[in-house]
C-alpha cells in the first residue's frame, strides 16, 4: 500500500510545468513525495526565482568578461571608478563597503517590497512567480493559454540552463581555467 501511495504523490506532479521528457518528474530527494501542493508551490517559486536571478548573472559576467564597464566613479569619496573594478570574485574587494551595504539593502527591498507573487503575500497572480502584481504587463494577457504555459516553460528551462552555467563560470574561475575563449 505504501508503494502504491508514494507512485500517487509522484503523479500528482506529473502535468505541472517543467515536467519534460526524457526525466519526467524529477525529484530526486523526494522534497514533494507526499504530494504537498503547496510545498510543491513554494519551490517551483525559489526554482523559478534562481532562475531569473542566474540569468541575470550570466549576462553580468559576460559583460564584466567582456571589459564593459559603466562610465563614472562607483565612490567619488573614495576615487574609485567602475573601470577600477575588476571582473569575477575579485569584484567583492575593491567595491567600497558602503557600495556593497547599499548593494544588499536594493537587493533586500526588491525582495521585501517589489519581487512578491501570491507564495509570499501579494495578490494572487495567474501563476507562481508571476511579479507583475497588477502593474506590469507587457502585453502577456494576449497571449492564449498554451502560448503562456509554453513561455513558462522555456522561462523555467533557460533558468534551468543558466543556474548551471553561472556555477561553472564560478567553479572555472576559481580553478583558474576560462570557459570563455580567448581568456
Amino acid at each position: 500500500a505504501k508503494v502504491a501511495q508514494t507512485s500517487t504523490s509522484l503523479n500528482a506532479f506529473d502535468g505541472e510545468l517543467g515536467v519534460q521528457p526524457p526525466l519526467g518528474f524529477y525529484d530526486p530527494l523526494g522534497l514533494v513525495a507526499d504530494g504537498n501542493q503547496a510545498k510543491f508551490d513554494r519551490l517551483r517559486y525559489v526554482e523559478i526565482k534562481h532562475g531569473r536571478i542566474s540569468m541575470l548573472a550570466v549576462v553580468g559576467y559576460l559583460v564584466e568578461e567582456a571589459g564593459i564597464r559603466l562610465p563614472g566613479a562607483v565612490s567619488s569619496s573614495e576615487g574609485v571608478n567602475f573601470s577600477d573594478i575588476p571582473a569575477g570574485f575579485a569584484a567583492l574587494s575593491k567595491i567600497p563597503d558602503a557600495g556593497l551595504f547599499q548593494l544588499f539593502a536594493f537587493i533586500g527591498f526588491l525582495e521585501v517590497f517589489v519581487m512578491k507573487d501570491s507564495a509570499n503575500g501579494a495578490e494572487a497572480g495567474e501563476f507562481v512567480g508571476d511579479f507583475r502584481n497588477g502593474a506590469f504587463d507587457l502585453g502577456w494577457d494576449t497571449f492564449d493559454e498554451e502560448t503562456k504555459f509554453s513561455k513558462r516553460a522555456i522561462e523555467l528551462n533557460q533558468g534551468r540552463a543558466a543556474m548551471m552555467g553561472i556555477l561553472a563560470l564560478m567553479v572555472h574561475e576559481k580553478l583558474g581555467v576560462s570557459l570563455i575563449p580567448s581568456l
